[in-house]
């Protein structure tokens, strides 16, 4: 199966459900018989959707470009070049005709960062090929990046409770 217009699709916002919402249409995907690629900026180690996720290894693949804590002030320069890596990966898996859908998860949240400019994701976008979904997730996208996409959703915090630093609901990560 292939899409003859495969659009570009952001989720964003504060609340919570960007990374859930494009793992389900990783799922969905792998179950009509589609590839996925997901590259994820953030994030490194084995979260329990890594786990799911690896039962899925002969549709879905994941690669991680984090350094596996949360970037604040000025990423160092080895934040930098592994989001450079995920960029290369990201552009790589993309253009391989290996994937239908490709997933660039946290790649809003990148780029407010600073691992790489918006321009990168901007270029991304304009290099999709036609037959290629391509999902970014991350709070935060550029006014720009929602402008280029296909489709734009916002999750928006309306009741999120967390008591003393652990989700109310198991399974779940702050």
């Amino acid at each position: 199966m292939t899409f003859n217009k495969g659009y570009t699709q952001i989720y964003t916002g504060d609340g919570k459900g960007k990374t859930t919402a494009a793992l389900g249409l990783a799922l969905r995907a792998a179950g009509a018989g589609l590839n996925v690629y997901i590259a994820q900026f953030i994030k490194s180690g084995d979260y329990s959707e890594i786990k799911a996720l690896s039962r899925f290894a002969d549709r879905i693949t994941v690669e991680q470009f984090g350094q596996g804590r949360f970037v604040k002030g000025k990423p160092s320069p080895e934040d930098r070049a592994a989001g450079r890596k995920g960029l290369r990966a990201l552009r790589s898996a993309m253009n391989s005709g290996s994937y239908q859908v490709v997933i660039m998860e946290e790649g809003n949240v990148a780029a407010m960062c600073g691992l790489f400019p918006v321009d990168d994701i901007l270029a991304i976008m304009t290099q999709k090929p036609a037959a290629v979904e391509l999902v970014i997730t991350g709070r935060g996208a550029d006014p720009r990046v929602i402008d280029k996409a296909d489709l734009v959703t916002e999750m928006k915090a309306v009741k999120h409770y967390f008591q003393d630093g652990v989700a109310a609901r198991v399974g779940i990560e702050k």
